[in-house]
């Protein structure tokens, strides 16, 4: 089992306005929500750990989790809002975000709701985005982090979000302290170590902690370094509709494979490269397919097979 603890945002997509008004298209997403649903869908046993609300954004997360094979037995009914976020879209499928986050639920974590029996009987906690940064839970979502890598497989994605978070707020090297698998972009990279190239940003989280260090470059394909051995991953081509979910899409494909073959539970202690480059080819499938569709709606599994 995989645990994922983090946000499920209502991503509000804007379309063909008429004079004076705006329509929206509502989608369930948000970074670790998004991971857990990819990683229910390819067949790995996904608890979600979330604050999700009564409101009518918080029914459809539920539905859209539950129906995709997450249990949401450790997650928490809360009694704030849903966080939204609105997404316009540019040229290349790419979302730029407005967040309508103040007071809502994600971030509202409290130390007795996030004790250590919420991890259950996981092998990896996935975790990361806003839920890791954003107060007043921030630091309670690191504490349990933190505790869990003493049981557990941790992997992180930072996944920046520039508009809510500065950069002292992603303290990425302090998390590679206790964080097996460091998934990154290259735009978190460029926001995070600006003008720092690839290989010098894996090795500098490598000597902070990671073993496993991931960057995705879009449509260039994966750079993946382990203990400082590196090799690159391409990325298929595929008819794009949008890139939204495309990144989570990834590390769901990425631990899914790991998962599948053992190499979860511990340190990573019997990856080498060559099993690393093995999952981040099978990852980059599901990202692949995952932008071949509207929103962050990953593949089944059986949408994989050829």
């Amino acid at each position: 089992m995989i645990a994922v603890l983090g946000e499920c945002v209502a991503d509000a997509f804007t379309s063909a306005s008429r004079a004076g008004s705006m329509d929206l298209r509502v989608l369930p997403g948000g970074g670790p929500a998004n991971t857990a649903v990819a990683l229910a869908r390819l067949g790995t046993p996904t608890r979600f750990l979330g604050r999700l609300s009564h409101d009518v954004f918080g029914g459809l997360f539920r539905e859209h989790l539950a129906s995709s094979g997450v249990d949401l037995s450790a997650s928490v009914e809360a009694a704030e809002p849903s966080t939204l976020a609105v997404a316009a879209l540019d040229e290349d499928g790419r979302a730029a975000y407005t967040f309508y986050a103040t007071g809502t639920a994600d971030w509202q974590w409290s130390p007795d709701e996030l004790g250590p029996e919420r991890l259950g009987p996981a092998a990896c906690l996935h975790t990361g985005s806003l839920a890791l940064v954003k107060g007043p839970g921030g630091e309670v979502v690191e504490e349990f982090a933190r505790a869990a890598a003493g049981r557990a497989t941790v992997s992180v994605d930072p996944n920046v979000r520039p508009s809510l978070a500065t950069k002292d707020d992603y303290q990425v090297a302090r998390w590679c302290a206790w964080a097996d698998i460091l998934k990154l972009s290259e735009d978190d990279l460029g926001f995070l170590l600006p003008g720092v190239p690839l290989e010098a940003a894996c090795d500098m989280h490598h000597e902070a902690g990671a073993r496993l260090v991931v960057v995705t470059r879009g449509a260039s394909g994966v750079l993946v370094s382990l203990d400082g051995d590196r090799a690159a991953v391409p990325a298929p081509e595929v008819a794009v509709a949008d890139t939204v979910g495309a990144g989570d899409a990834f590390t769901a494909g990425l631990l899914h494979d790991f998962g599948a073959r053992g190499l979860l539970g511990g340190r990573l202690d019997g990856l080498d490269l060559p099993a690393a480059v093995q999952a981040a080819e099978f990852a980059v499938r599901v990202a692949a397919l995952t932008c071949t569709v509207p929103g962050a709606n990953p593949p089944w599994a059986r949408d994989l097979t050829p």
